[in-house]
């Protein structure tokens, strides 16, 4: 379980906001200023109304590979030199503004170096108006007939607007208009007439589309950044009237008042989780002379500074807010819909960024040099959130883009989220000095517009039928119409007939007496007077007559409703007992809804009961089914498996017959050879026998004679060699015949170099046995290697046929195994030199002759003849000499 920390309250997650894929890039467009003197050399050109193009000045020329440096940048639209402010508003802030009225947010900035022309470009000059003027003059055009009354809309302190009822609006307006009379700070500044008329009647616009059904009312905010903290341009300074502060002379200063400085602000999140700066100070005004009025006001608390490239060069980063709140009218279309949900708000920022700059050129030192160090700060912050941003959308990664490292960037986050369009106007200035910051203003621009914003969403207004308030002006027009035909009133004005009569009052005629014989001016007076009697006299008839009318009316209005209360009377009564009909029948009709739930009930528990059996039925006829199936399933596979043991038996029979005959085959032919093999070791026993008793017979011949062999005992050594053995040269085997053979030797035989190898002319060599050799030959030969009783290696030849399969395939049958056996020469010569000494230490050339030593040797060079298809000879133990 995660405690929360005390004193914090959980995130809200954020509301489900209306899904739109449709992306839009980020507007960014060019304004270049002219030049400041003729003799300043210019290193910006406008090639058409989208390119731009940067020469190097002449100390920049050329590069290292001695190139011209000549850039091209586009942007949606370059506005040159000669561009008024009502063509730059026309292309880059009226869409933002027709957005405004139909409840879509915007954000405008302008970005360049220090002198660049940004804050001309917002707020302009006289008789050639910004950015910022033309669009309150839009809005206010637009809006006007549709304006609320003042203090209907009350922002709440959280970044929302409430509606209030008339009546708290009227007390909010009589208290402000007793607080006009009286300055709320010593400091309070008038607007500047001087920017009065900054658009003329005939650059004034319009937006279309404006919901006539829907009242407005305009709310401003002027903030700076300086230094990343937020301070309101608009709040009163407050001051303390008590304690004095005076100067070194001995007197107060500023009117004996001592002024307290301005506190920051800080960033806050509603509920829909926008930013918005907490406790900043929103200004409702209701034309563009007020709300240009608010801007001066705040404009003239804005920092600005003196500086070698600027002789007013801004400090700050100032955000000018524009909040439209919209409501639609009642049902009577008279006043504003009592309802916060239905309020909506969409904001404008105006936002004039500070200049980019070089301290080497400003030559800023102290407070300057801080502000010059913040600004490059936070304008390097908003390119790296571009750089994030792009790379996000680009390359699909999802880099955390650092918002939070500065105010400006913190501020504006949800409009790069999709709260809105976001337009950026980039400053230049063509003069060569300011050549290499352009360079880079012109590649951060460039890059933004690579940037994709979501497009903002239509936010649903109520849906009350059109065309209230030309309903209810019609409806006061016509009652209008009717009193002026009855000769009512009329707007408060008098009646129509009495107006008549007032106008046919005689004049006075003068009432000086020239004389006491003066005849002429009483008669005339008392003339007068008579027709203005009978002039009242009229009037009275006619009021007494009106009087006798309106009472006739209301004694018959009187009489009407006193008719229609006893009728309405008659009509209650009936009411009544058709209400005590209705009750009964709705009784009656409960009752019989209760026995018809009942039987319901007893319907429903007597079909949940028959859908229990149907249930049960099928699965148990799926249950016997399946069993079926399976039953069948496993009769046929019992078949199957049936045929497919007799298949198995069968090949298992004629597999074992096989076996056993070439078993038996091989086993006769294993006891043929070796009945062979003592036949042959009994002839040669024999022969030797005979052999040896002839030579006892024989008298001694020298022992240089010894070393000669008869021709008839070739295959055996000399009694007493004299010399090295001789190796005889390669021959071939007798049983060696036309047929290919497939020679197996295994990785881990061990080389013989004193045993007769067999060496199989035209042979496949293999490492393990294969199909496709066993198929190009008709023998095989298998060597295996093992360690004999006495120690030495034993080497078996496994040699057989091969012979093709019913299959395809390639089966060996074994026929023949022969053995070839190591023998270590140091052995056997120190058995000889044992043999051949006598006791005395003599050699004795007897015993080497002996029986058992010759039959040996024969039988060993009678198994080297007949092993295989081919052996070379390597050698034999050598004799060591006498």
């Amino acid at each position: 379980m995660i405690r929360q920390a005390k004193g914090k309250t959980p995130r809200r997650p954020p509301p489900k906001k209306p899904s739109n894929n449709q992306k839009d890039p980020v507007g960014v467009y060019c304004r270049a200023r002219p030049l400041g003197e003729e003799d300043e050399e210019c290193c910006i050109e406008v090639i058409s109304n989208t390119t731009i193009q940067l020469h190097a000045p002449d100390g920049l020329k050329a590069n290292r590979n001695g190139e011209f440096k000549e850039t091209q940048y586009s942007f949606k639209k370059v506005f040159g030199i000669k561009t008024t402010q009502m063509e730059l508003f026309e292309d880059v802030a009226k869409p933002l503004v027709e957005d405004l009225i139909h409840c879509k947010n915007g954000l405008l900035f302008t970005y360049g170096v220090t002198g660049s022309g940004k804050t001309y470009t917002m707020t302009g000059s006289p008789g050639q108006g910004g950015l910022l003027p033309r669009s309150l003059d839009m809005i206010f055009n637009s809006i006007s007939p549709y304006q609320a009354k003042r203090y209907v809309f009350k922002p709440d302190d959280k970044n929302g607007m409430e509606v209030q009822n008339q009546v708290d609006a009227l007390l909010d307006r009589q208290k402000r208009e007793s607080q006009t009379s009286v300055p709320k700070t010593p400091t309070t500044r008038r607007f500047d007439p001087e920017f009065a008329d900054m658009i003329s009647p005939e650059e004034a616009c319009k937006a279309s589309g404006v919901d006539e059904d829907s009242s407005y009312s305009v709310f401003v905010s002027y903030i700076e950044i300086y230094n990343n903290y937020i301070y309101d341009l608009l709040e009163e300074t407050p001051f303390d009237p008590i304690k004095p502060k005076w100067n070194g002379a001995g007197t107060p200063l500023r009117n004996n008042i001592e002024f307290i400085p301005p506190q920051s602000k800080i960033l806050r999140e509603d509920q829909n989780h926008n930013m918005y700066v907490a406790g900043c100070t929103e200004v409702e005004v209701k034309s563009t002379e007020e709300a240009f009025e608010v801007f001066w006001r705040g404009q003239k608390k804005r920092r600005i500074a003196n500086t070698q490239l600027n002789r007013e060069s801004s400090r700050s980063h100032s955000v000018f807010i524009i909040k439209l709140a919209q409501a639609p009218l009642d049902a009577d279309g008279d006043n504003v819909l009592q309802d916060k949900s239905q309020v909506n708000v969409s904001q404008l920022c105006l936002v004039d960024l500070a200049g980019s700059e070089r301290t080497s050129r400003t030559r800023a030192e102290g407070s300057r040099l801080r502000e010059a160090g913040n600004i490059n700060q936070s304008l390097m912050t908003l390119r790296t959130c571009i750089e994030v941003l792009r790379e996000n959308q680009m390359c699909g990664t999802n880099k955390m883009v650092p918002y939070r490292d500065s105010k400006v960037t913190h501020l504006f986050k949800n409009y790069f989220d999709g709260e809105g369009k976001v337009r950026m106007v980039v400053c230049v200035n063509p003069k060569a000095d300011d050549y290499e910051e352009t360079l880079l203003v012109m590649r951060f621009a460039e890059m933004t517009q690579e940037v994709e914003v979501a497009r903002p969403v239509d936010r649903p207004i109520c849906g009350f039928a059109a065309g209230r308030r030309q309903r209810n002006q019609a409806f006061k027009e016509e009652l209008t119409r009717r009193l002026e035909d009855r000769g009512g009133p009329v707007d408060g004005d008098s009646p129509t007939v009495l107006n008549q009569l007032l106008q046919s009052f005689p004049p006075l005629p003068p009432c000086e007496i020239s004389g006491p014989n003066d005849n002429v001016t009483l008669p005339r007076l008392i003339e007068a007077l008579e027709k203005r009697h009978k002039v009242r006299q009229m009037m009275v008839e006619e009021y007494n007559k009106t009087a006798n009318m309106l009472k006739s009316v209301l004694q018959e209005q009187d009489s009407n409703l006193l008719s229609k209360e006893n009728f309405i009377q008659e009509q209650r009564g009936r009411l009544g007992e058709k209400d005590k009909m209705i009750q009964n029948q709705k009784n009656e009709i409960d009752r019989l809804e209760k026995k018809s739930k009942m039987l319901e009930y007893k319907i429903d528990i007597l079909q949940k009961t028959t859908n229990i059996y149907e249930e049960d039925k099928r699965s148990l006829q799926q249950e016997l089914e399946s069993r079926e199936q399976r039953l069948q399933r496993e009769m046929s596979e019992k078949r199957r498996m049936e045929s497919r043991m007799q298949g198995i038996v069968t090949d298992a029979k004629l597999k074992w017959e096989k076996e056993c005959e070439r078993r038996v085959n091989a086993k006769q032919l294993e006891m043929q050879n070796k009945l062979w093999v003592k036949d042959e070791k009994l002839k040669q026993l024999k022969a030797i026998v005979t052999e040896g008793k002839t030579e006892n017979q024989q008298p001694k011949r020298p022992s240089r004679e010894k070393d000669k062999v008869p021709a008839k005992r070739s295959a055996s050594p000399s009694p007493v060699p004299t010399g090295p053995p001789v190796r005889p040269l390669h021959r071939r085997s007798h049983s060696a015949g036309g047929e290919r053979w497939v020679d197996h030797k295994p990785t881990t035989n061990v080389d013989l170099d004193t045993v007769l190898q067999p060496n199989i002319p035209n042979a496949i060599k293999v490492n393990a046995p294969n199909e496709k050799a066993l198929s190009k030959c008709d023998k095989y030969v298998l060597t295996h290697q093992e360690v004999a009783s006495d120690g030495e290696i034993q080497t078996k030849l496994i040699k057989g046929e091969v012979f093709k399969t019913r299959g395809g395939g390639q089966a060996v049958q074994f026929t023949d195994i022969e053995t070839l056996k190591q023998e270590n020469p140091l052995a056997a010569s120190r058995k000889r030199r044992s043999s051949e000494t006598g006791p005395d230490g003599e050699p004795m050339e007897g015993n080497w002759t002996d029986v058992e030593t010759r039959c040996s040797v024969a039988l060993e060079m009678r198994a080297g003849s007949n092993l295989g298809p081919g052996y070379q000879h390597h050698g034999y133990p050598k004799r060591r000499k006498p």
